[in-house]
């Protein structure tokens, strides 16, 4: 059977792709009004043009290292509470209409709304280019619900013949907890870690576009917008996605090397 299309392949073919459809709306859907050289989507060219031939590349880590520690504070934070909760549920199971409920209401609540009330609250960066308290609040407050569904559904998807098994030996729910549900739940808990990755950095980015910070990816948007260079915001989006993309693939590889038998890779 002749085997599918590489990985790689599909991947570098669909990153073409999109390119070419960017370019393609520059130059018709939003090409510059007349008499002004201003376009809302400029094209690959010009972002290049602006990070590498006018050197706006250099100075880019300095703008997305605040971002990426809040992302990753927040991401912590968010995640090491929701696993925490779900834990509880397993223990005390009474205790899950009211986490849920938690999750579900942390899920619909507005980050614009929560986040002018939590630069008033706790307050934006202590020091220059220090991480920003409102900024990983958000980043911890946008993987929440991902983790806390995703540990839950991985807690449940335990084999009940093994859960038996620790119960004829005495075992506690404690127990049950730690010999079966966790690794059970790994791969579900993994995939949502994977999935939080790129919510915290976008919350982490949506607290700093508020003004919690002075240096840093959000506030970067907001003075390159102001002065109308479009250039440099696709260009930052284009940084923000590739750092996603590599956070992402990092918890990727570490999901699969810690649990190898989802892809058979530990089966003989």
């Amino acid at each position: 059977m002749a085997r599918g299309m590489p990985r790689w392949l599909a991947a570098a073919l669909g990153g073409v792709a999109l390119v070419f459809a960017w370019w393609l709306l520059s130059v018709t859907a939003f090409r510059p009004p007349q008499g002004t050289d201003f376009t809302p989507v400029p094209s690959p060219a010009a972002v290049i043009d602006w990070l590498f031939v006018q050197g706006n590349i250099v100075g880019a880590w300095g703008v997305f290292s605040p971002t990426i520690t809040e992302a990753a504070i927040g991401f912590a934070w968010g995640n090491g509470l929701a696993l925490l909760l779900a834990a509880v549920v397993l223990l005390v199971p009474k205790a899950e209409t009211v986490i849920t409920q938690i999750a579900v209401v942390s899920y619909c609540l507005p980050l614009v709304a929560v986040g002018g009330i939590s630069i008033v609250v706790l307050g934006g960066a202590k020091q220059p280019g220090a991480p920003s308290a409102t900024a990983i609040f958000l980043a911890a407050l946008s993987v929440f619900f991902t983790t806390v569904v995703g540990a839950l559904l991985g807690f449940r998807s335990a084999d009940e013949r093994s859960l038996d098994v620790v119960r004829v030996y005495g075992g506690t729910r404690w127990t049950e907890l730690v010999k079966v549900r966790l690794v059970a739940a790994l791969p579900s808990i993994l995939n949502a870690l994977q999935i939080a990755v790129p919510t915290a950095f976008l919350g982490a980015v949506l607290g700093e576009y508020m003004g919690a910070t002075d240096r840093s990816v959000g506030i970067t948007l907001v003075r390159l917008q102001g002065q109308l260079e479009s250039a440099g915001v696709w260009a930052v989006f284009l940084l923000c996605a590739i750092v996603a993309l590599a956070g992402y693939a990092v918890v990727g590889v570490l999901a699969r090397l810690v649990t190898p038998w989802v892809s058979g890779r530990g089966r003989a």
